[in-house]
């Protein structure tokens, strides 16, 4: 298949009158550059854009989602809406997870994203037991990312305590847990499971829940388990995202997390860092040096109150290409409002305007989307993606008649998209060579949607 596009973005900047070939694969055969629109050739009627990576997510939360925005305690924060969290998680079937999971990869797609990393922990059954088969959720994330068209990056997380140095976990935890070798095991039989051409569309890497639920000697365990099946397998760990958290590492330790995951763990450009929101300039410098992706959440970092990265002093250490956005808990489910939320935020902290823009790129919304778009491939491991030969071919095609793009062109559009417009602006989208959203709808947005309100009906009973 052929498509026409009068304006895309491809990986060295807007062009003109592009041509891209689909291969039988769903892969991008060629890119071709101010051509006549060939015979036969679809026309893509928009700016076309490469499909963003969402870095981070934890799929099963999207149903929670507006359900905790109350003061349960003088003092709320993160460590109040964990053990709501809890409880959600504590009657999550493997249906519903399906169900619920399909629907916001469907989501997910209508708002631009085209691949997400699974920072899966919901591993074991009701009781806290495995499920005759292990990798049972695993599977049931694998299968909504095919039904709904989502490339996905399979993370499941080794879940050992409660605490730093290895305090006991908590009940609302059993389902999370797991010894080292079994969780080895299982991250051997979902690589098996999904490696070879027919399962290109997941990958599967590793992830450690945190430093409180992990121990140093395990995470080495994991690491060396990982590399002999794939040592360039992604790793991803949440670090030092609340305050409290590193007031506790500090205590345990006398370090902050940062910088004891990298006195203790060999963190390189594999790595993604999930929030690192408490970092001081030493971490910073360290962070930037290893070539590690920070895979920031801001909506969620906003929702619970973490705290503001320091992206800006990042950016200036690591460049351009060094973070990625993630959707983490979906309290909302837009990449605009990810890169948005973003820069209002270093906005309010440095108290002016276009903080994230670079010496590349004066338009904010463009150098982000630029770092976003590279800096998410290589979280989930999957760099072979964007618009260029051999890449998959995921793309967005934004619209050209929503209010906010009317008249908007190459970086103009983007901005308007990213600070005006949001997901309402996103007309069609293909991945794998296949239209999955088309005028603003999923292919599979009714029956999706019916599964989704029933998951969520049995979890309110």
């Amino acid at each position: 298949m052929r498509y026409f596009a009068s304006s895309a973005l491809l990986p060295d900047g807007w062009a003109a009158d592009v041509v891209l070939t689909v291969d039988g694969q769903g892969r991008i055969a060629q890119v071709q550059r101010q051509q006549a629109c060939p015979a036969g050739a679809e026309t893509l009627r928009g700016p076309v854009i490469a499909g963003m990576p969402n870095a981070h997510s934890h799929a099963f939360q999207r149903a929670m989602a507006g359900l905790t925005e109350f003061r349960g305690h003088p003092q709320d924060s993160f460590w109040t809406w964990r053990e709501l969290m809890y409880r959600h998680a504590g009657s999550m079937t493997p249906e519903r997870m399906h169900a619920i999971a399909r629907w916001l990869y469907v989501e997910m797609l209508k708002a631009g994203y085209t691949g997400v990393a699974e920072f899966h922990y919901l591993h074991h059954d009701l009781d806290g037991g495995p499920y005759a088969n292990p990798g049972e959720m695993s599977h049931r994330l694998a299968q909504a990312a095919a039904d709904s068209g989502m490339a996905l990056t399979l993370l499941p997380v080794l879940y050992r305590h409660g605490g730093f140095g290895g305090q006991p976990a908590k009940p609302g935890q059993r389902r999370f847990l797991h010894a080292v070798d079994g969780y080895v095991r299982l991250v051997a039989d979902l690589h098996d499971a999904y490696a070879g051409a027919s399962s290109r569309d997941v990958r599967v890497g590793m992830a450690f829940h945190s430093l409180r639920a992990v121990e140093g000697r395990e995470m080495l365990e994991g690491l060396a388990a990982l590399d002999a099946l794939d040592p360039a397998a992604p790793v991803h760990v949440h670090i030092a995202e609340q305050q409290g958290e590193v007031d506790d590492c500090l205590q345990w330790s006398g370090q902050r997390p940062v910088q004891w995951l990298y006195d203790h763990l060999p963190v390189d450009g594999r790595w993604c860092l999930v929030h690192a929101t408490h970092v001081d300039p030493a971490e910073v410098a360290r962070m930037a040096a290893s070539g590690a992706v920070v895979g920031l959440c801001p909506t969620t970092e906003a929702n619970l109150g973490d705290g503001i990265f320091p992206a800006r002093a990042y950016l200036d250490a690591a460049g351009p290409s060094r973070w990625a956005i993630g959707s983490d808990s979906h309290v909302t489910v837009d990449a605009a409002d990810e890169l948005r939320m973003l820069e209002y935020s270093q906005r309010l902290q440095w108290q002016r305007r276009a903080v994230l823009a670079t010496a590349a790129h004066a338009s904010a919304g463009r150098a982000m989307l630029e770092g976003a778009l590279e800096g998410g491939r290589r979280a989930l491991g999957m760099p072979d993606a964007g618009l260029a030969p051999g890449g998959r071919a995921d793309w967005v095609v934004l619209d050209p008649d929503h209010p906010a793009l009317v008249e908007r062109a190459q970086d103009a559009a983007l901005d308007s998209w990213i600070f005006a417009g949001g997901r309402a602006c996103v007309k069609d989208v293909m991945t794998a060579g296949r239209w999955r959203v088309r005028g603003g709808r999923h292919v599979q947005e009714e029956q999706a949607y019916a599964a989704f309100r029933a998951a969520v009906a049995a979890l309110a009973k």
